[in-house]
């Protein structure tokens, strides 16, 4: 099934089934009010949502409507923990590379993961608010998972079980705040603004033979100013799969329902897939030429952030913002 959230002027919003194809929706207020509501009693509700998503489907439910991204907040409005990995290692040489910096090789048996801010996420249509331009704008396009409740000391096997929802990710980075944060050996913080969600979150069994080890098999499109830049997919170079990243995050905590795990920037050793974020188009730059050229992202520009199925139809509907100057 499909879930979204739908402004209505609350903070968590209204949860709603969407259809399959995206072109309708129907209200799931008579099953749970919220998303973490339906998270927080899994295996009681979501057999409900699935009947009703079924119905909705087979053009049965009532009450439908025309399903509208530019009404949804993020999946999660607020989650209790949002955390980010950098699953796909490619990513991390490269930059590494860039700086002429080694690559310890602790990086390719454990993970990388920080901790964001999780109370004030953005919705799909929502306008990336950017007081200085001189900051270094970036997006970065990722695929999550949301999960249910995950033990400390949890197995990948474990971890897996505990995959309730799969959604899209644009994990907004101010790179030119970064350097004086990590210098500092504490991690990010400013430099890591409010994230974006795709309007939709969907049960991995929308995904079929897409969905394997842990790991979502379809390519990732980013469009920057309606230029296609990157389609890498995402099953390919995912050094740590979802099980695992969740399975790192618990080793020393328990993950409660409604907690997001982010798979980090998708990117793929061949180059000619293009970039999911243009810090990696930078840092290719500085190893062929010295030193990169390619701007970040300023006031009026915009990205788009999908997937799509084999058929070629979307499969969570598309993060589609603007960048705007703060008033």
């Amino acid at each position: 099934m499909k879930l979204a959230t739908l402004k209505d002027g609350t903070r968590d919003g209204q949860l709603a089934i969407v259809a399959r194809d995206l072109k309708t929706a129907v209200v799931a207020d008579g099953i749970a009010a919220t998303l973490q509501r339906a998270l927080d009693d899994w295996a009681f509700l979501a057999p409900q949502l699935d009947e009703l998503s079924r119905q909705l489907n087979e053009g049965r439910a009532r009450r439908s409507f025309d399903f509208d991204p530019q009404r949804c907040m993020a999946p999660l409005p607020r989650a209790y923990q949002w955390v980010d990995g950098s699953a796909y290692v490619n990513h991390v040489e490269l930059v590494r590379k860039a700086r002429k910096a080694e690559m310890p090789a602790a990086f390719w048996d454990d993970p990388l993961m920080y901790q964001g801010g999780s109370d004030d996420f953005l919705g799909p249509c929502d306008d990336i608010v950017l007081r200085h331009e001189e900051w270094g704008l970036d997006f970065e396009a990722e695929v999550a998972v949301i999960t249910g409740d995950v033990p400390m000391g949890a197995t990948p096997d474990q971890a897996q079980q505990q995959i309730r929802l799969l959604t899209l990710v644009n994990d907004v980075s101010l790179r030119n705040l970064m350097p004086d944060e990590l210098a500092k050996g504490f991690g990010f913080l400013q430099s890591k603004p409010a994230t974006s969600f795709a309007p939709v979150a969907l049960t991995p069994d929308e995904l079929g033979d897409a969905w394997q080890e842990s790991k979502l098999h379809l390519p990732l499109r980013s469009a920057w100013n309606g230029k296609l830049v990157g389609q890498p997919n995402a099953g390919v170079d995912m050094v740590f799969n979802f099980a695992q990243l969740i399975a790192h995050l618990c080793k020393t905590r328990h993950a409660r329902a409604g907690t997001i795990v982010g798979s980090g920037t998708v990117s793929n050793q061949d180059a000619k897939k293009g970039y999911s974020c243009i810090a990696e188009k930078r840092c290719l730059e500085t190893i062929a030429d010295g030193k990169p050229s390619m701007p970040f992202m300023g006031f009026g520009d915009t990205i788009r952030i999908d997937m799509l199925d084999a058929d070629g139809k979307s499969l969570f509907g598309a993060i589609e913002q603007r960048v705007c100057a703060a008033s």
